[in-house]
């Protein structure tokens, strides 16, 4: 375990790969950047299924998980950002950012630098 947060994306997916590039260069991400395909996740305290299925933020032991975690990445990036990231983890707020989160996870084939990769489990890449 790290003392600082790990933002963990799938590093096979072109549209999750750029989301995390676009954050690292205009928002500023403050955390140890990895694919899950190269981390240690059961050591993150998670699993190859929920690290496939949404971008994770792993934060003093404790794992956050689609919209939550990009609402972690807004608050730990301070100024401006973490105003967002703190409206993002209140109601209702919070439940309109997981359904945004869902249909992007659910289409991101279809979205810029998704690929047809992208729309399968793991296992079948």
């Amino acid at each position: 375990m790290t003392n600082r947060p790990v933002l963990i994306y799938d590093g096979d997916c072109g549209f999750c790969a750029a989301s995390v590039r676009f954050a690292e260069r205009r928002i500023g991400v403050r955390a140890h950047v990895t694919p899950w395909q190269r981390a240690d996740l059961p050591a993150l305290g998670t699993t190859p299924e929920r690290a496939d299925r949404e971008v994770l933020w792993v934060e003093h032991g404790r794992v956050y998980g689609g919209a939550q975690a990009a609402a972690r990445l807004l608050v730990a990036a301070g100024g401006p950002w973490s105003v967002l990231g703190h409206a993002l983890r209140t109601p209702p707020l919070r439940w309109a950012a997981h359904g945004l989160y869902r249909l992007v996870a659910a289409n991101r084939h279809r979205l810029p630098g998704g690929t047809p990769a992208c729309s399968l489990p793991a296992a079948r890449r």
